[in-house]
């Protein structure tokens, strides 16, 4: 569904990405990890369009994106959950659900069921989302890019932040979306709750990923995460 190769990213002069290459299928959930400062959010901001390339190609659904602007990308299919949230504070909860939403030919994702997907949200409809808890704001981040009934989901940082009751409720939600059928990716610290939820990790080191795998084999690899990832 999503193919990146060897994407380079430059900030004016300063180089951030070194030749990028991952790969996600229909239905997968994975991950890209690696400590701060790495690549990840670049990486993530490259895919959408929000920063230009200064090389190398992004395919999505058979179809090159690398050079598309940030709106085509989200129309044709991926829906982004950015780092910080970025909620609408002057629209309340359910404003800010249909600001962004667009049909899709079975409609999957309405109001209704990011409702159901998420209680707490229905019971703020009309609050402000400045109002809003930052796990009630994450909740919303979410549902907002399920809105726009996309093929693949990316959210950054997914839990930072959170109370670990809300994070563990981020982690059953996406796990639910999962079982739908939706590709995910998804940039988080938590390892242990990735590693029950994705099917593949991609190691980002100094603009370059360095390693990717299952869950199993980076169980496995006790010296990838000591190296890595500090775990």
């Amino acid at each position: 569904m999503l193919k990146v190769s060897d994407l380079v990213t430059h900030y004016g002069h300063s180089q951030a990405l070194f030749g990028i290459d991952f790969s996600i299928e229909a239905g997968e959930v994975a991950t890209l990890l690696g400590r701060n400062g790495m690549g990840k959010t670049t990486t993530i901001h490259s895919v959408m369009g929000i920063v230009s390339k200064t090389s190398g190609q992004v395919l999505f659904d058979e179809t090159d994106i690398t050079a598309w602007p940030s709106y085509k990308v989200a129309k044709l299919g991926i829906g982004l959950v950015p780092e910080g949230r970025q909620i609408f504070p002057n629209l309340t909860t359910h404003e800010n659900l249909i600001a962004t939403a667009r049909g899709s030919e079975t409609g999957a994702w309405t109001a209704e069921r990011i409702y159901d997907l998420f209680p707490e949200l229905a019971q703020r409809k009309q609050s402000m989302g400045n109002l809003l808890s930052g796990g009630e704001q994450q909740m919303l981040a979410i549902g907002r890019a399920l809105m726009t009934n996309p093929k693949l989901m990316i959210l950054d940082e997914a839990t930072e932040g959170l109370a670990p009751l809300i994070r563990q409720k981020i982690w059953e939600s996406l796990d639910r979306i999962r079982q739908e059928g939706l590709s995910i990716l998804v940039v988080d610290k938590n390892l242990k709750d990735l590693m029950k939820l994705a099917d593949r990790h991609h190691i980002v080191h100094r603009g370059k990923v360095v390693w990717s795998g299952t869950s199993e084999a980076l169980d496995r690899a006790q010296d990838v995460r000591d190296t890595y990832l500090g775990l």
